[in-house]
């Protein structure tokens, strides 16, 4: 069997990838999940863009998911007269409150959020421009932050503005996103990622709004402010994945420390049985260049290491030049790194109680895989749990998730190594059920004659009930 590519790939639509040639180019060269970006463009565009997704998915054969990600409190300046200024290291700046949106120039701009003048104090550091122009603040008076410029350069309209430590007190959501969220359930999106919580309740309340909104998507968060890692468990435990957003994460905790923070997420992300996504500039320089860096080849190399469910790319194609290109070098690197043997193994839980039976039969059915000379792994699923609990094992063994339901299976596209495969799981006799998930698998050059297979199944119409697990070897009579 040709190896498959275990960790999965995000891609946001933008200009240069929602033709339908190249929409339909990118799912075939290997798209899991496709991001829609919603601090662009006219969010109502997204309704019928959904639907072209998922009609091109099924045309090409592929199960792909949708991914709504709000726009978040973005803190940002206002405008210059000029568009943009230059500011030299060491004169005085300041971020004005009351300042017209559109008056800024080289001593002071206006900002969005008045309530900065609030969260700062003299001694503070704030980022501007994702860190390129750096201000500390001397003093706050009325609606003025009056700073001085530690690091200058040039600063244009509408940047963002972050605090080195974190602690600005903007809502993650906003009331953009509270709107977006109702166009998120109208295209039954996958997932609605929220930006910049700090806390499960920031989750657990964007949840309930999608459930009211009546979408049933997963909510992912993504980590992107400093004092979310304090309660990094709590978060994790409150959503269905997490994201290393690691733009503005990295501003506010410095870059330096990004890389381990990025190590500790993934690892704690799959202890806790929740999917994780890399992200930010994983392959930037192929937003112009065809063929990506030796450094963020070994960035995309080490993410896949670590555990990482998935690689997330944003701008490369959004508005890049080589969107097909980079999803090809992204499923290259990916199935690379995935050879090497140390990732093929876990020691995940293997000193835990177990308190449901479909979980117990998930890590059982794992952990035969790792010890038999095992060629897949068939698990029958309605809600997908079997197939989590299974994606958190290190393997190298592919697990083909066999669902009845389309929302489980693109659900399930996340999740590292997991296939999910379109199957009726209807109430008939066990050897009937085993022989025909086993033909399947044959019909699909999965395996072969004298192929080991591990099967779980359960009660075909009841969610949780897993608590089969069958070693069958391919033609042998049921």
């Amino acid at each position: 069997m040709t190896a498959i590519r275990r960790t999965k790939i995000v891609a946001t639509l933008g200009p240069a990838s929602t033709p339908p040639d190249v929409l339909e180019r990118m799912i075939v060269a290997g798209v899991d999940v496709v991001r829609l970006n919603f601090s662009h463009g006219d969010v109502n565009a997204f309704i019928p863009l959904a639907e072209r997704i998922l009609s091109t998915a099924d045309k090409v054969g592929r199960t792909v998911a949708i991914l709504a990600d709000l726009q978040g409190p973005k803190i940002r300046i206002g405008r210059f007269r000029q568009d943009k200024v230059f500011l030299e290291v060491g004169q005085d700046f300041t971020l004005d409150a009351s300042l017209d949106s559109q008056s800024g120039d080289e001593h002071q701009v206006g900002i969005d959020y008045p309530q900065l003048v609030k969260d700062v104090g003299a001694g503070d550091t704030l980022l501007l421009d994702d860190g390129r122009v750096v201000l500390g603040v001397e003093d706050v008076v009325g609606n003025e932050v009056r700073c001085k410029v530690k690091i200058g350069g040039y600063l244009s309209n509408n940047k963002g503005i972050n605090r080195l430590g974190g602690g600005l007190s903007a809502a993650a959501l906003t009331d953009k996103d509270k709107n977006d969220i109702q166009i998120a359930a109208k295209i039954q999106a996958d997932y609605v990622a929220v930006s910049f919580p700090r806390s499960a309740e920031d989750l657990n309340y964007a949840r309930r709004l999608l459930r009211d909104a009546g979408g049933d998507g997963g909510i992912v968060a993504k980590l992107e402010r400093a004092e979310a890692l304090e309660v990094m468990d709590e978060i994790i435990l409150s959503c269905d994945a997490v994201m290393v957003a690691r733009g503005d994460l990295g501003v506010e905790i410095g870059d330096a420390a990004l890389p381990p923070i990025q190590k500790k997420i993934i690892s704690r992300a799959r202890q806790l049985n929740t999917a994780v996504i890399t992200a930010t500039q994983m392959m930037e320089s192929m937003i112009e260049n065809a063929i990506p860096t030796r450094a963020e080849v070994f960035d995309v190399a080490n993410a896949v290491l670590d555990g990482t469910d998935a690689v997330m790319l944003s701008g490369e194609t959004a508005v890049g030049n080589n969107p097909i290109k980079v999803i090809e070098a992204v499923d290259r690197i990916s199935l690379q790194a995935e050879q090497q043997r140390e990732i093929r193994r876990s020691r995940h839980r293997i000193d835990s109680e177990f308190e449901k039976v479909d979980e117990a039969i998930a890590m059982g059915a794992m952990y035969l895989a790792n010890h038999l000379d095992v060629k897949a792994i068939a698990a029958l699923t309605l809600s997908g749990s079997t197939a989590t609990w299974m994606s958190r094992i290190s393997s190298g063994i592919p697990i083909f998730a066999l669902t009845p339901n389309d929302k489980t299976s693109r659900k399930m596209t996340l999740y590292r190594g997991v296939y999910p495969v379109k199957f009726a799981v209807e109430e008939r006799g066990h050897a009937t059920l085993n022989n025909a998930v086993i033909a399947l698998l044959e019909r699909n050059g999965v395996v072969e004659i004298g192929d080991t297979v591990i099967l779980t199944k359960g009660n075909a119409r009841l969610e949780g009930s897993t608590n089969t697990l069958k070693i069958v070897r391919v033609g042998d009579v049921d």
